[in-house]
């Protein structure tokens, strides 16, 4: 890690465990990230962080934006999950695919913080099955008419600009139909509909989006009309190790607390710390992270270095995702009955955890793309 980093980390570190982790519980109580704390992390450059500063970022670079999500995520896992929507999946796409001019447009304000952004893929009827869109566009003159709703959108409450996936050719589907748009909040006929109440990751806003007929010119279309599949499977590869980075800092962040518990809390007339049945669990958890941590950096090494990732992404971001909840699962056995309570915050922990097995592609679809790597390897 060179010097630039490691005083990216440690600032981070210090404001997450100023800043943050006193407001964790409240977040989770109210759904909401202090209006405040959100505006202080906009202008650290907190939302551009991997993108050049020709377009507003911090021009940290990845490896520095999964830094970022790692350290927040050991005190608050709804703060980072806000942050990897806007910036790894919808801020990236217009990076990916965006014309110069959709860059200075839409990307400048994403990656300065003055905008939020959110990604629209997910649809009621379409969630694993990426391709399978039913949200339409459909072109009339220099116009396109979209129509459809998506649903799980995180951010897109408060989300100023929408990076929207739609199918313009049902019978091409993923091979040359679908394609992406951008739309600004407050075109007339985009509204947000239900507001979710989730188990975990409280604080990040998620609802349906609802176009009736919003109209868009030919100058939001992000990328190639028909080919935005690859888009949004490009996107989401940056999006499975922010998912792990996630993952990799709540698991870090209940094992320092169970460790410490085990030490001050005493049974049997001295700390539980001493049992071998509790440093057999710290261990184990500790060899955990461990694997967490290094498969999660060599492949962004990977990423930095050009290579692709496809199947390293998807192993990390299984693993990371089914692992950090074992290693929270057993930092609250560690706590006993007191890890059940709200008073600590290992079950909130416990809470935000779970979703990491769902959002960027499930656990079994990880599976599936892992396996087909396999195989595509193996008949060369």
């Amino acid at each position: 890690m060179n010097q630039e980093l490691k005083m990216f980390q440690e600032t981070i570190q210090a404001f997450a465990k100023e800043k943050i982790e006193p407001v964790a519980a409240l977040i989770d109580i109210e759904e909401k990230v202090p209006d405040a704390l959100m505006k202080e992390m906009k202008e650290m450059g907190l939302f551009g962080v991997p993108f050049p500063e020709e377009y507003g970022g911090s021009g940290f670079g990845w490896r520095a934006q999964y830094m970022l999500m790692e350290e927040v995520a050991k005190y608050e896992g709804s703060i980072p999950s806000i942050i990897g929507a806007h910036t790894t999946i919808a801020a990236n796409a217009i990076y990916v695919a965006g014309s110069e001019e959709q860059k200075q447009k839409y990307l400048r304000p994403l990656a300065d913080g003055t905008s939020l952004g959110a990604f629209a893929l997910t649809e009621p009827g379409a969630g694993s099955d990426a391709a399978g869109i039913k949200t339409t566009a459909k072109k009339e003159g220099d116009e396109w008419v979209i129509n459809g709703t998506k649903c799980f959108i995180t951010n897109a409450p408060s989300a100023d600009i929408f990076v929207v996936f739609v199918s313009t050719d049902k019978e091409k589907g993923a091979r040359g139909g679908i394609t992406s748009f951008i739309v600004e909040r407050g075109m007339p006929g985009l509204s947000i509909g239900k507001m979710e109440d989730k188990m975990g990751i409280r604080g990040s806003e998620t609802s349906e989006v609802i176009f009736e007929n919003v109209r868009v010119k030919d100058e939001q279309v992000l990328g190639e009309v028909g080919h935005a599949f690859k888009y949004a499977m490009r996107v989401m590869q940056n999006g499975r190790l922010g998912i792990a980075s996630i993952a990799l800092g709540l698991a870090k962040g209940a094992f320092e607390l169970a460790v410490q518990y085990s030490l001050e809390r005493k049974q049997f007339g001295q700390s539980i710390a001493h049992f071998q049945s509790i440093q057999n669990k710290l261990a184990e958890m500790k060899m955990e992270i461990y694997a967490i941590e290094s498969m999660l950096y060599r492949t962004i090494t990977l990423l930095e270095e050009g290579e692709g990732f496809n199947l390293e992404g998807s192993i990390v971001k299984a693993y990371a995702s089914e692992k950090a909840d074992w290693i929270i699962n057993e930092s609250l056995q560690i706590f006993g009955g007191y890890g059940y309570m709200k008073d600590f915050p290992i079950e909130r922990m416990l809470r935000d955890a779970r979703i990491n097995r769902i959002f960027e592609g499930t656990s079994e679809i990880q599976r599936i793309v892992i396996a087909k790597e396999i195989l595509k390897e193996a008949s060369l």
